[in-house]
């Protein structure tokens, strides 16, 4: 039997507004018990008003949000899948002849569109107010805010003392022993004014300072004065430095390779960073999966006889062991035991496999 554009239409209907309910509702969910924790966070803090709080958590709500789509497709579809069941247009539908892959394409295809759309349009939204969050979250909840940023010019640095502060900046680095190459430091005092600067071929990032080599110092109304080796307090760690770079979820899917060919340039592995990329890439491929495991869980049960909650906890576990096996793969792939494409595509590329074989024993029985 040839398939309708209509029946098509009618489907697709019922997954979306299944999948936008649920989704409505999970972030909901999630924009409650972040605001419920930033609230307990905050409660030490005597500058930290219930205005500030709330703009903190809506401005987390879109990554928060982007998490929840996964879930929202899978349930979203299973709530579908669970009304035609129950009014018996399945059973119309499977007895005109249709192949479960027939009637599902059209919610397969809205599955897809739905990944394209998180990944090109909400993941940019999310990226950017989780970095405006992350920027006020170090500022008032950490006490501290980021001190670098790595530009195409190279990797800028902040550092504060008593004495005042310094901007670093270097051209190139090495991560690894954590040596800086084409070095300057700017210093000012703690009214800000400039007080010197030191140009170095090298430095390397000690315990508590920096160990400078073939250093100059100038300074306003002084000569400038070369130094072979030289040392410059500092309170900065390695640890600090690497806190500091730019979470890969703060960063627009769009701005993604630049930024992981400036970070490579300056001398630091942006392996997490491809990881994500490569993440987004199969999001819409794992929306599929979803589809797929919905419909192994639901077109086989009859909501009528009950046991709905059992099949829901049963989708869920399948999400929760997914989610845990991506976390592994994902962490084989930063420490490098793996390639990056393969740490990436695995949950969705198996999803997907695993999604297909359980429909296709679920049609043959």
């Amino acid at each position: 039997m040839r398939f309708s554009a209509t029946l098509g239409r009618y489907l697709g209907r019922h997954f979306l507004l299944s999948f936008l309910a649920v989704f409505l509702l999970l972030s909901t969910v999630a924009f409650v018990v972040d605001f419920v924790e930033l609230l307990r966070r905050s409660a030490s803090k005597a500058d930290v008003t219930f205005g500030l709080v709330l703009d903190m958590s809506l401005l987390k709500l879109p990554f928060l949000a982007s998490h929840m789509v996964v879930f929202s497709v899978l349930f979203g579809a299973m709530i579908a899948f669970f009304r035609l069941s129950r009014s018996r247009e399945i059973l119309v539908v499977r007895a005109a002849g249709l192949s479960a892959w027939q009637f599902l394409a059209p919610i397969l295809a809205l599955a897809f569109l739905v990944g394209v759309v998180k990944v090109a349009v909400l993941n940019p939204i999310a990226a950017a107010t989780l970095s405006k969050f992350e920027q006020i979250e170090g500022k008032y909840l950490r006490g501290r805010s980021s001190v670098m940023a790595v530009s195409a010019s190279g990797v800028w640095l902040r550092q504060a003392d008593l004495q005042g502060q310094s901007v670093v900046h270097a051209r190139q680095v090495s991560s690894r022993d954590m040596e800086m190459y084409d070095f300057i430091i700017f210093l000012y005092d703690l009214q800000g004014r400039f007080t010197g600067r030191i140009d170095a071929a090298k430095a390397r990032l000690e315990n508590g300072y920096w160990h400078l080599y073939d250093a100059w110092l100038t300074g306003p109304d002084r000569p400038a004065s070369h130094e072979r080796e030289y040392t410059v307090r500092t309170e900065l760690t390695v640890a600090k430095i690497q806190e500091s770079f730019a979470a890969p979820e703060s960063v627009a899917v769009w701005d993604l390779p630049r930024f992981i060919r400036v970070l490579e340039r300056a001398g630091f592995s942006a392996v997490r960073h491809r990881i994500y990329f490569n993440t987004l890439i199969a999001d819409p491929v794992l929306m599929c999966a979803m589809v797929l495991f919905a419909a192994t869980f639901s077109l086989g049960h009859n909501p009528r006889r009950g046991g709905s909650t059992l099949v829901a906890a049963g989708a869920l576990a399948t999400v929760v062991v997914l989610y845990f096996l991506s976390d592994v793969v994902r962490a084989l792939g930063t420490s490098a035991n793996i390639p990056v494409v393969l740490a990436a595509w695995t949950p969705a590329g198996a999803s997907t496999l695993i999604g297909m074989s359980m429909l296709l024993y679920a049609e043959e029985r």
